[in-house]
């Protein structure tokens, strides 16, 4: 597929995390200011990262939901920044349309959706559509109510994917996002991590977030900051399972785990 100028067709890649809010949950206040903001951008790139995700709103539990002015507020100035300095596509992470307009003018070239274009009775789809950005669609619900989990989440992810299509977002412009920590148990994340392999089936690239997340640190016992190991372990399994791309934080040490993984699979 192709995502601003460039291809992503083999092998597994890295959307680096640029968060520029006070109040994530692991890097919160870091970056919420334009020149921390460029800063680990270019740390990001240099680390190996092939496509950068900004957001402005943190996705924490109990996290406070912004106004969409808000949020634009927040990461028009980063966008515009890195897009200017770097030659790199940009990925916005919002779910508001309104936010994605913003962000698609100042140059995003994908729209990382948390409720896989669910949330505003089609008008993120049809933006999409109309603009013909990328898509990542993140499996979510209200309530964390399963019959058959695995088999769930993948009627949830073809159900965001058919809104795509049927939108005229294009197949070659779809990536599929498992959701970890969202809608979900301990267990669940953890299954789901373990069966990754399914997703392919669905016939989208598939992108594995678990970045720092909980399912980490419920299982090391330890805080978000210490859980690069815990991650590297997940990034592993998602090259091993046929993942496209991994969403984290901590760039070097995941693109060596991938860069030895593929060359182990490869041999």
């Amino acid at each position: 597929m192709i995502i601003g100028n460039r291809e992503f067709n083999h092998g597994t890649y890295i959307m680096g995390i640029l968060n520029v809010t006070p109040d994530s949950f692991s890097d919160g206040g870091l970056y919420n200011n334009l020149e921390s903001a460029v800063r680990r951008a270019r740390k990001l790139i240099k680390d190996g990262a092939d496509i950068i995700d900004v957001g402005g709103e943190s996705m924490r539990p109990d996290y406070t939901m912004i106004t969409e002015e808000q949020e634009i507020s927040r990461i028009i100035p980063v966008i515009e920044r890195i897009k200017r300095i770097f030659d790199i596509p940009v990925s916005v992470d919002t779910y508001k349309s309104g936010v994605a307009a913003a962000t698609i003018d100042a140059g995003v070239d994908m729209v990382n959706d948390i409720w896989g274009l669910k949330y505003d009775d089609g008008e993120m789809s049809r933006l999409i559509a109309q603009t013909g950005v990328a898509c990542c669609l993140m499996h979510n619900r209200r309530e964390a109510v399963y019959d058959s989990f695995i088999d769930d989440v993948m009627g949830d992810l073809k159900e965001s994917a058919a809104i795509a299509e049927r939108a005229g977002i294009k197949r070659d412009k779809i990536i599929i996002d498992p959701g970890i920590g969202f809608a979900k148990s301990y267990e669940q994340n953890l299954q789901l991590t373990n069966r990754l392999e399914r997703l392919t089936e669905l016939g989208y690239p598939v992108l594995l977030g678990t970045s720092r997340k909980s399912m980490i640190g419920l299982t090391l016992d330890l805080p978000a900051d210490e859980r690069v190991e815990g991650t590297l372990a997940t990034t592993v399994m998602a090259v091993m399972k046929g993942c496209r791309f991994v969403r984290v934080h901590d760039v070097l040490e995941n693109k060596r785990a991938i860069i030895m993984t593929e060359a182990i699979l490869k041999s």
